[in-house]
């Protein structure tokens, strides 16, 4: 998987990933991380979530990441803000109020771009990313983000040889393998729920979980 798969899914409209509400695990949890008004948010590989917004209406300041520029105009756009766009190294950023978005690769992003924030939300990053690049991903996120740092992260769980991704199965094992010792990670929920995704359904699988952690950068 490469920069033109995801250029292509955005525009072609191919993004039945993108959830057209905020996500009710971030309602739920947000706050167990216990951030102080104005605190900075990374998001990456944001899309166009509303989730943007939700943390912005927190007394948060965002900072979403996206490849595909597509994306990132579409969310301005259809929360009728008119961004300032100016460039920013190998990133084009655009910013509005509190919500910033950096559209490039994000392995492009470093350490002086995310020096203010204290949290990362990962809803469908890692997902998204093969094993291998999600070594990368891990990776990249430990020499860039400044430490302490507190997050909330939100998987799929699933017999990943059944079906293709993405996006892709990372259950708890995986994530505490790729995450500690560096993080703490804490399971706060796992929730089944094949009932409601009828695309998984629908190519036979018997299980699929969404599990959400709580993590702490020491």
């Amino acid at each position: 998987m490469d920069e033109q798969f995801w250029q292509v899914r955005w525009a072609e409209n191919q993004i039945g990933f993108h959830q057209g509400e905020v996500n009710p695990y971030l309602q739920r949890y947000w706050s167990r991380l216990g951030l102080a008004p104005g605190s900075q948010v990374l998001v990456p590989l944001c899309g166009k979530t509303l989730d943007l917004v939700w943390l912005a209406a927190q007394g948060h300041r965002v900072l979403g990441v996206e490849l595909a520029e597509r994306a990132v105009e579409d969310f301005f756009a259809e929360q009728g803000l008119s961004p300032e766009v100016s460039q920013q190294g190998a990133l084009r950023r655009y910013a509005v109020d509190a919500i910033e978005i950096l559209q490039g690769d994000f392995f492009a992003v470093g350490a002086a771009d995310v020096a203010e924030c204290q949290a990362l939300y990962d809803r469908a990053a890692i997902i998204a990313l093969p094993p291998a690049m999600r070594d990368d991903y891990v990776a990249h996120l430990e020499r860039i983000l400044p430490k302490p740092c507190d997050g909330l992260m939100v998987t799929l769980d699933y017999e990943q040889a059944r079906l293709d991704g993405p996006p892709f199965s990372v259950p708890e094992a995986e994530v505490r393998r790729r995450l500690e010792p560096g993080w703490s990670v804490d399971m706060l929920e796992r929730c089944d729920v094949l009932e409601n995704n009828w695309k998984f359904a629908s190519r036979g699988l018997d299980s699929l979980h969404e599990p959400v952690f709580q993590l702490h950068r020491k």
